[in-house]
Parts: structure tokens; sequence; C-alpha cells
């Protein structure tokens, strides 16, 4: 696992995918840098990698992460994305695994071995409870526990799923993060997401596709924020 993850919990993954580009990005970023500031949540910005760079200039807070990277090492390599050079850009870390970008347990482990040479971060992603399992003992810093056939839908996963999901990580390492997602859309599937158990959780098309993209991140993370809060009252 690499050690210099600064992220933690609770904490927040908004992931644009394709659905916004330019400065709608960029737009998108600063909202969340405000809300993490005014909550104190940490956010997972991952952005598509020709924005890497504008998004860190632009923000103070937001932990910058790439979509995905191949474990290649510098020389040839044509439209591969070389891990070096998302260092380069500032990005504090790589998803891994997303349903949409699979990779085979040796190329993921590979893949894995070169962020810890180069220092970045990693969020490896698992579409079941069993996957999840099996890639903690790979030791990335986070595993995204969500089931492939709700991302995108609007529907979220059940409290049951968010506390075994859970478990199944931190029974083999309690050092692992984990976020639990999948059709979050408003800021009540995210209370109850945290309340369920989760150190995190997150949202693209809920955020992305939102008519207000600002009004519903504020909402997102307050929620967060309270859930948090709620689970861990201040004696």
């Amino acid at each position: 696992m690499i050690q210099n993850c600064t992220i933690k919990a609770p904490f927040f993954e908004i992931g644009p995918k394709s659905y916004l580009y330019g400065e709608d990005v960029i737009a998108l970023a600063k909202a969340a840098d405000e809300a993490s500031q005014k909550y104190d949540v940490d956010i997972i910005f991952t952005t598509p990698v020709v924005e890497i760079a504008r998004v860190k200039a632009a923000t103070k807070r937001l932990h910058v992460f790439a979509p995905h990277m191949d474990p290649i090492k510098p020389g040839r390599g044509l439209a591969d994305t070389l891990p070096e050079s998302l260092v380069a850009a500032g990005a504090e870390g790589v998803m891994l695994n997303h349903v949409e970008k699979p990779l085979t347990l040796g190329v993921l482990k590979t893949t894995l071995e070169r962020a810890a040479e180069v220092g970045l971060a990693t969020i490896v992603c698992a579409d079941s409870i069993a996957e999840a399992s099996m890639i903690a003992k790979l030791k990335p810093n986070i595993i995204v526990a969500e089931p492939s056939e709700l991302i995108g839908t609007g529907v979220s996963c059940g409290p049951e799923y968010v506390a075994a999901a859970t478990n199944s990580v931190k029974d083999v390492d309690p050092d692992i993060l984990v976020l639990t997602a999948a059709g979050i859309a408003n800021g009540e599937d995210v209370y109850n997401t945290i309340m369920a158990g989760a150190d995190a959780t997150g949202s693209s098309s809920g955020v992305a596709k939102a008519p207000d993209r600002a009004a519903m991140v504020d909402e997102m993370i307050s929620a967060v924020r309270r859930a948090w809060d709620e689970r861990h009252p201040k004696a």
C-alpha cells in the first residue's frame, strides 16, 4: 500500500467521466473545491486525463485523480497513459479497474506496482463483494465496491450491501478505505450510504447530469458531513 495517501474518511469521489469536458469540468471542480472547504470533507476528483493540470491549478483542496493508467515505463507506448506523465501533470492518484476500463488481475497487480513506484495513490473498483475481498489482498489505498448493474441507474445499493462490502475489505486489511457507490443520485442516497457504514461514497451521472451541478455537489457533500457526524458523535 502506498503510504503517502493523505485522504481520510469521510470522503467523496466525483468523476465526470465523459459527460463533461472543457470549461464544464473546471466549473465542476471549483464547485467541489468550495464544498470540500465548506464541509471539511476530502473529495477525490477523477478528471479526464487532459484536464488534470487545469483542475489542479484551479483548486486548493481536491485530490486530483486520473481515470486510468497503463503499467508502461518511459519509452514506447503510443496512446498509452504513462504513470510518470500523470505525476508531472499534477495527479495525486489514479482510478483502476472501473467497469468501463476493466483489468485482468495480473495487469491490475502490475499497474498497482507501477503506481507505487511513482507515488500515485490508488482507488480500485470492484463490482462484487467477492472481487472486493480479492482486490484487498493487493493493498490499494481505496476500494470502490459498487455493483456494475446499478451504475448510472439512479438506484443505489442498499445498506446490507454497503455493510457486507465494507466488512469484506476490512476483514482483509482494516487500513484500506472503502467507498460504496453506484446509482447515487442525491443527498439522501449519500446520507444513507454513509450511515450504513461506508467510509465514503461518490457520484458521476448524479452530479454531471444535475440541472444545477454546484447545488447537487453541495447537497451531497453536506450529507456526507451530516451522516459522518451522526455516526461519530463527539463525546
